[in-house]
């Protein structure tokens, strides 16, 4: 029926056409290809065994940073309070 899909969407698990999408390679090259989802850019993923040691150590620190260092405590025992005093009063 024609009326059909005024009524609700059509359920389809795909898109019924190809839509123009920019794929950026590792090396950072472009290219101009035909997608079947309305996107903007794709991005092949990095193959980390082709680089150098020290560029994949860095990489992965990156994306995995080490724990964070707990700071230092404040603590009032250098403070002369008496200088402060003029502030408690009213």
């Amino acid at each position: 029926n024609a009326h059909r899909a005024a009524v609700g969407h059509l359920h389809r698990q795909h898109y019924g056409r190809l839509y123009p999408v920019l794929l950026v390679g590792t090396d950072g090259s472009t290219t101009r290809l035909r997608y079947c989802e309305p996107k903007r850019i794709l991005m092949l993923p990095l193959d980390s065994t082709t680089l150098p040691e020290a560029e994949r150590k860095a990489r992965l620190r990156r994306h995995f940073p080490g724990k964070s260092r707990p700071r230092a405590q404040e603590t009032f025992d250098g403070i002369d309070l008496d200088t402060y005093k003029k502030f408690w009063k009213k």
